[in-house]
């Protein structure tokens, strides 16, 4: 659906879930700022990427009862691809990203792209991108709500609970076991 202006922008971010809202909490005084929409565009994806290592953090930890010591080095030390996140994720929490979720970051990431790599586009087309990430980062956070209890654009505290976690040896063998690339 077309973004016309950035208080379109804007009324979708402010209409959002509080999680989402503040997970993405300068994108209002990046639009209201004046900043180019390219940058804002590239807030949103970096924002995005943290979420989506932090839902494997997460997801490793709390259903597999990794160690968190070895869960960040094996998050910090995979190179993560659109491709790469989504077998991690299938793998991980035994289910895909479902279809839906993915349909409403497509054209964003195309988007994203044609900017990163300097290519022309037009204001609109971004604008659209920065509502659709929005609209995908609820949507992640509802499917793992429901599947693993915790939302990754949103914050942490206690995602874990009170269970115990392996030792870091295990842990480690279980992270390769998961395809997750550890030394």
């Amino acid at each position: 659906m077309p973004t016309p202006t950035y208080i379109a922008v804007l009324r979708r971010y402010n209409s959002s879930t509080e999680k989402v809202k503040g997970y993405f909490d300068q994108l209002p005084a990046l639009v209201n700022g004046g900043f180019p929409y390219e940058v804002c565009l590239a807030y949103l994806f970096l924002r995005l990427e943290k979420a989506q290592n932090r839902a494997l953090y997460c997801g490793v930890v709390k259903l597999h009862r990794a160690s968190g010591e070895m869960a960040d080095k094996a998050i910090n030390s995979q190179h993560l691809t659109r491709d790469g996140f989504l077998k991690l994720y299938e793998t991980v929490f035994g289910k895909a990203v479902p279809e839906a979720t993915l349909k409403l970051v497509k054209k964003a990431e195309k988007i994203r792209d044609k900017v990163i790599h300097g290519k022309t586009v037009s204001d609109s087309d971004v604008r659209e991108s920065l509502v659709d990430v929005i609209a995908y980062a609820e949507s992640l956070n509802q499917e793992l709500n429901t599947v693993a209890g915790f939302e990754p654009f949103g914050n942490l505290r206690g995602f874990k609970g009170r269970g115990v976690s392996l030792d870091n040896t295990t842990s480690r063998w279980l992270l390769k076991g998961l395809g997750f690339a550890l030394v």
